[in-house]
Parts: structure tokens; sequence; C-alpha cells
């Protein structure tokens, strides 16, 4: 089971936790995690997959290796900060976590349940 608390900006699994970026849209509920692919030409600064949590017909929800495409949004700054409120409001409704902690969750949980609240 993974947990995001959205208050904290923390993604907790496997017995630790970690910080994380969250969004005002980042979708509250109890989802199923599924690898997905990705196109890095056609969707840059992803890496080659994702955790796939949520979709409808025109957009997907996942956690995903912090991006970086857009360096005045500081977001490897603000992942790296102690200060939640700097963790929030950030994305659009992913969340992004550090290169090793997606490493890790992958590697054990990437077809668990997820709980964001």
């Amino acid at each position: 089971m993974v947990f995001i608390n959205v208050a904290l900006a923390t993604i907790c699994f496997n017995g630790a936790c970690y910080p994380a970026l969250v969004g005002n849209d980042t979708p509250k509920g109890t989802f199923q995690l599924t690898p997905m692919p990705i196109n890095e030409k056609r969707q840059p600064g992803y890496g080659t997959d994702v955790l796939k949590f949520k979709e409808n017909d025109t957009e997907w929800w996942a956690i995903h290796r912090v991006w970086l495409l857009k360096p005045e949004q500081r977001r490897m700054e603000r992942l790296n900060s102690g200060n939640v409120e700097d963790r929030t409001h950030v994305t659009a409704g992913c969340v992004n976590v550090m290169p090793e902690v997606y490493e890790k969750l992958k590697s054990c949980c990437s077809s668990d349940k997820l709980t964001i609240e």
C-alpha cells in the first residue's frame, strides 16, 4: 500500500516516508497504480515511465520523477525543502518525487493500491 498525504506533501511506502510535490488538483481517494511507459520525445521530462493512478478522456495523473523542464518552478529546490508549503500547490495534480524514491517505489509497489488524503 502506498499513501500520500497532500497536506504534509509526503509519500509513504515500505515503512518510510519521503517528501513529494503535490498540487491543488491532486485527486483524493484510493486508486490502483499502473506502470505506464512514456515516449520521451512526445512527453519530455518524465523519464521512460510513470506510475499512473487516474485518467479520464483527456488527462492522466501519475507519480513520477521530479519534472524539471521549467526551471523557474524550482521543483528540485522545493522538493528538498523542509517547509511543507514549498511542496504543495506545485503540480497540476501529479505527484513528483526524487528519482531514487521513484525507483524504490517502482521496484516494490508498482501495482499496489494508492491512497491519497
